[in-house]
C-alpha cells in the first residue's frame, strides 16, 4: 500500500499542500485510479507517509467531503462517493469556462492568439511528461 506513490507533494511550490491533495485526489478519480467506493488513505497514515501536518489533510478531506467527492463513515474512514467522477468532471467543465473568460481578457489586452495557444499547448505537453 504505497500511499506516497498516489500523492506527489511539492513543498516549495506556490500551491498550498491542502490544495495539492484536493487536486491530486480529483485527478486520481478522473483517471480511474480511485473509483466509487474506494477508501481514501487515513489522515494518520498519509500524514506520516508524506510527513505533512494532519490538520492540512483534514482540511483537504473536509473540502472533498463538502464537494461531495468523498464521504466519511465514522470508524471506517473516508470513501469515494458514487457521484465523485461526475462532480469532478463538472468542475473541469467550469475550468473551461474560466479559460474562456481569461481568453476574452487576453484578446482585449492584445495578446496574440498564437501566444495563448502556445501557452496552453506547452502546459499540456509538460503534463504529458510528468
Amino acid at each position: 500500500e504505497g500511499g506516497n506513490a498516489m500523492f506527489q507533494i511539492d513543498r516549495f511550490g506556490r500551491t498550498p499542500i491542502y490544495e495539492q491533495i484536493i487536486d491530486q485526489t480529483q485527478r486520481l478519480i478522473l483517471s480511474g485510479v480511485l473509483k466509487a467506493g474506494d477508501q481514501l488513505p487515513s489522515v494518520r497514515s498519509l500524514s506520516q507517509e508524506l510527513s505533512i501536518n494532519p490538520n492540512t489533510l483534514q482540511k483537504a478531506y473536509g473540502e472533498l467531503e463538502r464537494r461531495g467527492i468523498c464521504v466519511s463513515a465514522p470508524g471506517n474512514g473516508r470513501f469515494v462517493t458514487n457521484d465523485a467522477a461526475r462532480i469532478v468532471g463538472e468542475c473541469m467543465e467550469r475550468q473551461l469556462e474560466e479559460i474562456e473568460r481569461i481568453c476574452v481578457e487576453l484578446h482585449a489586452a492584445g495578446i496574440p492568439l498564437e501566444r495563448t495557444l502556445e501557452t496552453v499547448k506547452a502546459a499540456y505537453e509538460k503534463e504529458a511528461k510528468v
